[in-house]
C-alpha cells in the first residue's frame, strides 16, 4: 500500500529519471523498474536523499534471454521499504556494483555472481564465495547441466 511519503518520493524520482523509471505496486511493496545504467544513481538518491539506509536483500531470477536483479531498501528510521528491479540481458550480465553505496551489497553481489554469474562492475572482490573457486557453472541459471 502506498502512502504519501512514498508518493512524494516517486513523483521526485519519475522527475528524476524520466525515460529509465517504472513504478508498479501490489498490497506488500511498490517496485522501480530502472535501466542498469541507472541503478547506481538511482540508489544513491534513495540512500542519500530518502533515507533508505538498509539493503536488506539481493537477489536475481533467471528469464531465459534476460536475468532480473532485484533490490529490497528499507528506511529503518522511518519504516519504509522498496524494491528495485533492473533486467540485464543473459550474453551482457553485467549491472553496477552497489559495494560502495551499500556496504551490504558485498556478500550478496557475489552469491548473485557465484550463483547466476551476474558481473557487478567495479565491485572490489568479485569472486566466489558458495561454491569452490574450479566449480564450472553457475547452478541456479536455468541452462545449468551438471556434468559428471
Amino acid at each position: 500500500m502506498q502512502d504519501s511519503f512514498l508518493d512524494d518520493i516517486l513523483k521526485d524520482l519519475q522527475e528524476r529519471f524520466p525515460d529509465s523509471l517504472q513504478v508498479s505496486q501490489d498490497e506488500w511493496l511498490t517496485y522501480l523498474l530502472v535501466k542498469p545504467e541507472s541503478v547506481q544513481p538511482l540508489m544513491t538518491e534513495l540512500k542519500d536523499k530518502h533515507g533508505f539506509n538498509h539493503l536488506a536483500n539481493l537477489c536475481a531470477v533467471d528469464y531465459n534471454e534476460e536475468f532480473e536483479v532485484i533490490y529490497h531498501l528499507y528506511s529503518i528510521p522511518l519504516s519504509h521499504r522498496i524494491s528495485v528491479k533492473t533486467r540485464v540481458p543473459r550474453d551482457k550480465a553485467q549491472v553496477s556494483s552497489l559495494v560502495e553505496i551499500y556496504p551490504t551489497a558485498d556478500w550478496q553481489e557475489r552469491e548473485a555472481y557465484d550463483l547466476m554469474g551476474i558481473i557487478f562492475a567495479g565491485h572490489p572482490n568479485l569472486i566466489r564465495v558458495l561454491l569452490p573457486d574450479d566449480f564450472v557453472g553457475h547452478p541456479l541459471r536455468k541452462d545449468f547441466t551438471m556434468k559428471g
